[in-house]
C-alpha cells in the first residue's frame, strides 16, 4: 500500500466507542445523581465533569485520528520517560483521596497520571518489538527491557498505591508480549515466578488480603469486607431480564459503594437488566473484534502491535472490572472503560481509539 493513500476509518469501531461513551454518559447520571446530591448540592455535579471528559476525549480521538500513527515509534522512550516523571511528581503534589495520591488537580478535571502510563507502556512495547522482531524470541535481549519498563511502572502506581491498575498494565504487557511474538514457555514461566512476589505484595498490606478473603466467601464477614461483592450481586440479581427500569436502581441509596465509578457495571444490570448488560458486553465484544481486525490488515509491525496493545489495554481492564463486579475476580479497584467516572480515563481510552481509527486508515 502507498504510504500516502488513506481510506475510510473502522466505523464500526467508531461506533462501539461512540455508543459506549454515550451510554456511559447516562449511567454516570443515573447512578451518581443520588450521591452527587447528598455530597454537592448538585446532583448534576459528576455527570458535568464526565461531559467535560468526553468533549475532551472526542476532540482528542478526532485529533489523534488525523495524526500518522508511525510518529509515536520516534517517541516512545520519550514518552516513557514523560510517564515515569508524571508518576513520580504524583506521589508529591497529587491530591490525596482516600488515602491515595492518584490525581493531580488541574482546575477542570483531575488528570490521572497512570492513565496516560498505560499509553507510554503500550507505545514503548510495540515500538521496541517492531525494531527487533527476531529478538523477541530471546529472553534477554527480547522479553528483558519491555518487563523492567513494565516493572517500573508498576512499582511507580504501586506507591500510590494503585493495585489494580498495575495489574491491568502488566495484564496488557503479557498480551502484548505474546502477540509479539515472545515464546510462551517464556511467559509462562515468568508468570509461576511472579506469583511469589504477588503473594508477598498482598501480605503485605492487609486490605489486600482482606479482598481475597472477601472473594473467597464474602459472607464470613457481610458487614465489612463482605460488603461491596454482596451489595454487587445484589444489585446484578434483581435486575432479572429487563431490569427495574433507568433510574430506579435502589443500590445506588447509599448500599453499593462506588457505585458511579468501580461498580456502575451493576448498576447497569439492575436498571436495565440481563439484556442491557448482554448490550454492553456486545459493544465490548464488538470494539475488541474491530481492534484486533485493525492490527492483523495493518501495513506494518508497528502498526499491527501498537494496535494489539491498545485494544488489549480497553479489553483487559474491562473483563477486570466485570469480573471483580460479578464476583468472578477479588476486587481490585479498576473502572469500566469508557462507562465509568472518571475523565482521565475516558480522555486517555477515546486518544487510543484515535490511535486505532488512524491505523484502520491505512490497513490493507
Amino acid at each position: 500500500m502507498s504510504r500516502g493513500i488513506y481510506h475510510m476509518p473502522d466505523l464500526l469501531l467508531f461506533a462501539a466507542a461512540l455508543l459506549l461513551v454515550s451510554l456511559g454518559l447516562v449511567m454516570v447520571y443515573s447512578a451518581s445523581f443520588v450521591m452527587a446530591l447528598a455530597e454537592t448540592g448538585d446532583p448534576l455535579y459528576y455527570l458535568k465533569r464526565q461531559m467535560i471528559g468526553m468533549t475532551l476525549g472526542t476532540i482528542a480521538m478526532l485529533v489523534i485520528m488525523q495524526i500518522d500513527y508511525r510518529i509515536y515509534q520516534r517517541v516512545a522512550i520519550l514518552g516513557v520517560a514523560v510517564a515515569y516523571g508524571l508518576l513520580a511528581a504524583v506521589l508529591v503534589v497529587g491530591a490525596e483521596i482516600s488515602g491515595s495520591r492518584r490525581w493531580v488537580d488541574l482546575g477542570v478535571f483531575n488528570l490521572q497520571p497512570s492513565e496516560v502510563s498505560k499509553l507510554a507502556l503500550v507505545n514503548f512495547i510495540a515500538a521496541f518489538a517492531a525494531s527487533r522482531p527476531q529478538a523477541m524470541k530471546s529472553l534477554w535481549k527480547g522479553l528483558l527491557p519491555p518487563l523492567v519498563v513494565t516493572a517500573g511502572f508498576f512499582g511507580l502506581v504501586l506507591l500510590e498505591p494503585d493495585f489494580g491498575t498495575g495489574v491491568s498494565m502488566v495484564g496488557t504487557a503479557m498480551v502484548m508480549l505474546f502477540a509479539c511474538g515472545a515464546r510462551i514457555s517464556h511467559l509462562v514461566i515468568l508468570t509461576l515466578l511472579s506469583i511469589p512476589l504477588l503473594g508477598v505484595l498482598i501480605w503485605l498490606e492487609p486490605y489486600r488480603l482482606e479482598r481475597i478473603l472477601s472473594f473467597l466467601d464474602p459472607w464470613a464477614d457481610p458487614m465489612n469486607t463482605g460488603w461491596n461483592i454482596i451489595q454487587s450481586l445484589l444489585a446484578i440479581g434483581s435486575g432479572g431480564l429487563f431490569g427495574l427500569g433507568l433510574g430506579s436502581s435502589r443500590q445506588k441509596f447509599f448500599y453499593l459503594p462506588e457505585q458511579h465509578t468501580d461498580f456502575i457495571f451493576a448498576i447497569i444490570a439492575e436498571e436495565l437488566g440481563f439484556l442491557g448488560s448482554l448490550a454492553v458486553l456486545c459493544l465490548f465484544f464488538l470494539l475488541a473484534w474491530r481492534g484486533f481486525r485493525v492490527a492483523m490488515r495493518a501495513p506494518d509491525l508497528f502498526g499491527s502491535y501498537l494496535a494489539v496493545g491498545i485494544t488489549s489495554m480497553i479489553v483487559v481492564q474491562a473483563v477486570l472490572n466485570i469480573g471483580v463486579v460479578s464476583g468472578v475476580l477479588p476486587v481490585t479497584g479498576v473502572t469500566l472503560p469508557f462507562i465509568s467516572f472518571g475523565s482521565s480515563s475516558l480522555v486517555v481510552n477515546l486518544a487510543g481509539v484515535g490511535v486505532l481509527l488512524n491505523i484502520s486508515r491505512r490497513t490493507r
